[in-house]
């Protein structure tokens, strides 16, 4: 059986828990690798994944006697046999952050056991990657950092954000990842004010700055890296910003390590932006791993250990309604002694010119 699914049971068992249903596919995806829709149950005896007959031929061929996986075809499941999966368990976990009412309605009815809440059991099982993890978003980070390189010597006069996004895109596919890790962020000039701006239609122009949010997938396991660019020239009033948001990414970055918490750290920073009368518009940072977002998030708000070999981002930023926004992030694994970095690309200003059509 998986170490991952041994790890699960044993917090279930300390839990009083006698087993769960896992029905949240990244979950699943986590503790199987299975990518096809489906539902896992963990059970005394054995784990079940029920799916359809749309998937059974790929599931099979993937599952190995030593996932030690049962696959059951949900369409030729009798009452019975649904009331027999939990036969002899009192309480059975189930993820009430992800399943609907209908669904733990329909739960209650198919498997006649008492539902408990497991408060994210499995999300912070996760925050602790292995190493096999960790080799997928370092994949994932060198795609990311070669990109970027790529996209900065690839910016034409007169290209759109629509058009540096689609080519990142390409640039992601081509080179060995899955996909996007979610929607690319390209927003120049004044669009760079709104931190999670949609590429629209706007030409790049001299004397733009060019705020870049991107990240791949590799395995599934996701990259996220955050620059800005100066289209000819970097004004004084970006170099202000700028020094302000690198410096709080490295202060941030220099005092985290295993075992350190969060809290305080942020609460340092949060108190420097309102000295500097800039407001806070997201967190400083998150968990990364089969999710863009995953826990830890970095707010004053939320008391947090950091654990060694977890995946985080540090990404402070500055806003400037209808005038730039400047953010810079880097993906992270967290070690004894501190971060090390996994997006490797320099910090320092990067000022590029326009290339001819």
């Amino acid at each position: 059986m998986d170490v991952k699914l041994k790890i699960l049971r044993n917090k279930l068992l300390s839990q009083k828990l006698d087993g769960m249903i896992v029905s949240n596919p990244i979950n699943v995806r986590y503790l199987t690798g299975l990518i096809e829709e489906g539902i896992l149950l963990i059970t005394p005896k054995e784990n079940i994944f029920l799916t359809d007959s749309r998937y059974l031929e790929n599931v099979n061929k993937k599952l190995t006697i030593e996932d030690e996986i049962v696959t059951y075809n949900i369409k030729d499941m009798t009452q019975y046999e649904y009331e027999n999966v939990f036969n002899g368990c009192s309480s059975v976990g189930f993820e009430e952050k992800y399943v609907t009412y209908e669904n733990y309605k329909r739960y209650l009815q198919q498997y006649r056991v008492e539902l408990i809440e497991t408060d994210g059991i499995v999300e912070t099982q996760r925050v602790v990657k292995e190493d096999d993890e960790i080799e997928c978003i370092e994949k994932a980070c060198k795609i990311t950092d070669d990109c970027f390189d790529y996209i900065c010597n690839h910016i034409v006069e007169g290209m759109t954000e629509k058009e540096i996004a689609f080519e990142i895109e390409k640039y992601f596919v081509h080179h060995g990842a899955d996909g996007l890790a979610f929607d690319t962020i390209v927003a120049s000039g004044e669009n760079s004010s709104v931190p999670h701006a949609s590429p629209t239609d706007r030409k790049i122009q001299k004397g733009d700055i060019i705020q870049f949010d991107m990240g791949c997938k590799v395995n599934g396991y996701c990259s996220d890296f955050s620059r800005v660019i100066f289209v000819g020239e970097m004004k004084e009033e970006y170099k202000k910003i700028y020094d302000f948001v690198l410096d709080t990414h490295d202060r941030i970055a220099l005092r985290y390590k295993d075992q350190v918490n969060i809290k305080p750290i942020i609460k340092d920073v949060e108190t420097d932006y309102k000295l500097k009368g800039y407001e806070v518009l997201h967190s400083f940072g998150h968990g990364v791993g089969l999710e863009i977002h995953e826990i830890p998030i970095q707010r004053s708000t939320v008391d947090c250990m950091l654990k060694q070999n977890s995946v985080i981002t540090v990404e402070p930023g500055v806003y400037i309604p209808g005038k730039f926004g400047i953010r810079i992030e880097d993906t992270y694994v967290v070690d004894k002694m501190g971060l090390n970095s996994l997006t490797k690309y320099s910090r320092d200003y990067k000022i590029v010119k326009l290339a001819k059509k």
